[in-house]
Formats: C-alpha cells, sequence, structure tokens
C-alpha cells in the first residue's frame, strides 16, 4: 500500500523505555544527568521538530514529523532519543507508524531502535537493543532472543538519517557507510546530486540534493530512484523527499520547522 511505503522512510528518515509523549521524574533526572556529559558537535537538539505534508502524487494522503525527544540516559550513556510518526490513508487502508531510535551522543552510534507500526488493521513490534562495544544486537521482541553480529559503530532506519546531518555534503562525491547495524544491508551509499533553490509548504530554502541507497526493499533501494533535499546550510534539515515507485511519485513538502530551544 503506497502510505505504508512511505512510512518506512524512517530508515532514514527517523527506538522506547521513555515514552515518546512525556517523561516521568526519573527520565527527566536521567536527562539532566546526560546532558552533562562529553558529546559530539551535533547540528539539532532537544525540542526540534519537523513536521511534514505525506502526498502520493498531488493527492494528500497524511502526515509525518521527526523529532528530537530528549537526551536521555540509556545504559549509563547520554543518548539522543529522536522519534519519526506517520499518520494518514484513506477509508480502505489507515496507517499509524512510529519509529523511535536512541543514539550514543559521544559516537552517534545506535543504542536501541524500535517499530511500532500500525498498518491496515494489523500491528507489528520490533525492539532491538544495539550494542557497539561488542558489535553486536538483540530482537528483544523475538522470541526466544539471541545474540546477532552487527558493526562496530552501527546505525540504524532513523538514527542514520541524523548521522548524515553531521558530515559534509560535497556535490558529485559518493559515500559509502558500511555502518548499518544489519551488517547484510551494507553498505549504505549515499550520492550527492547537485544543489538547487526549492520552495515548500515551510518556505523557500537553498537545499542540496542526495540520493539514498540501501540495500533493502522500499522507497530507498536502488530501484526506487529517492531524492532527498536538505538545507544547504549547517542543519542539513530535510526540506522533501520524492521517491517514483512502481505505482507512482509518493513525496514528504516541509510544512513546519521548529528549532530546538536550546539551539
Amino acid at each position: 500500500m503506497k502510505l505504508a511505503t512511505i512510512s518506512r522512510l524512517a530508515v532514514f528518515a527517523a527506538a522506547t523505555a521513555t515514552s515518546s509523549w512525556g517523561q516521568s521524574p526519573t527520565a527527566a533526572a536521567q536527562t539532566v544527568v546526560a546532558s552533562t556529559a562529553k558529546r559530539a558537535k551535533v547540528p539539532f537538539g532537544a525540542g526540534e521538530r519537523m513536521e511534514y505534508d505525506v502526498k502520493f502524487g498531488a493527492l494528500r494522503v497524511g502526515n509525518a514529523h521527526m523529532e528530537v525527544v530528549a537526551l536521555d540516559n540509556l545504559r549509563g550513556r547520554p543518548a539522543w532519543h529522536t522519534a519519526f510518526w506517520v499518520q494518514g490513508g484513506n477509508f480502505l487502508y489507515r496507517v499509524n507508524d512510529v519509529y523511535e531510535s536512541w543514539m550514543d551522543a559521544e559516537t552517534l552510534s545506535s543504542l536501541r531502535f524500535v517499530q511500532e507500526l500500525e498498518e491496515g488493521g494489523k500491528d507489528v513490534e520490533r525492539r532491538f537493543e544495539i550494542y557497539p562495544e561488542r558489535a553486536i544486537f538483540i530482537q528483544t521482541s523475538k522470541k526466544p532472543q539471541k545474540e546477532e553480529k552487527s558493526v562496530s559503530q552501527p546505525l540504524d532506519d532513523g538514527s542514520f538519517l541524523y548521522f548524515l546531518r553531521t558530515i559534509p555534503l560535497v556535490v558529485g562525491e559518493t559515500y559509502d557507510f558500511d555502518r548499518y547495524f544489519r551488517p547484510d544491508r551494507n553498505p549504505v551509499r549515499i550520492r550527492v546530486l547537485r544543489k538547487e533553490r526549492i520552495k515548500v509548504p515551510a518556505g523557500t530554502f537553498d537545499a542540496i540534493v542526495v540520493q539514498p541507497i540501501i540495500k533493502t526493499k522500499g522507497i530507498f533501494s536502488e530501484n526506487g530512484r529517492a531524492e532527498v533535499w536538505l538545507s544547504d546550510d549547517e542543519r542539513h534539515i530535510m526540506l522533501q523527499l520524492k521517491s517514483r515507485l512502481k505505482f507512482g511519485s509518493l513525496n514528504l513538502y516541509l510544512k513546519s520547522y521548529f528549532q530546538s530551544p536550546n539551539s
């Protein structure tokens, strides 16, 4: 189904010990502790939020948003907690999906990844605990639980897009990363195609256009020919996404951007 496919962009686009909609006093205390630890320089902070219109061709079919929920403390490490929601559909098919990621604030490696999917009346939940220091992951939602081989600096679907925002992007260059937490899906390839000026509901922006390719099905597959427009500044916020699939064009357009109050 068309909208179900767009929900998979958390692939890139953007893991559940604490709730996405609120924090307990304990969680809040953990965030304060985490904030004093060493952190990598990043162009985002807690409270940053991007809201999108989701369209299939010219037809608006739903909404999506990406958010940096908090700076949490996970297994004794400060961790950026990010989330991606997509909601919508029609009278025949509804989607309500949430993807959450926790990434080490110092190394930007994935520590936890969660998918909670409600698509066409079916519910699916997948939870992964990821251990960069041991290069393993465990799918805790699957029984029996077992350790599986990962990589030393893992990234999941959601955290990869935030990692992408931290690196230089040079037109004409291609970047390969062997960092996806499932080794058989590496490398993830990023082609930097061009620069251009675009207009979206949120305004007019200078953009840099990249093409992400991952060894999986969906909009970022080799045949998906997806393109992502990032703001051509140090923030690299996602302005627009277009994917030309077999059944048509599936697109996201930024309609609102809320900067982190700590930026």
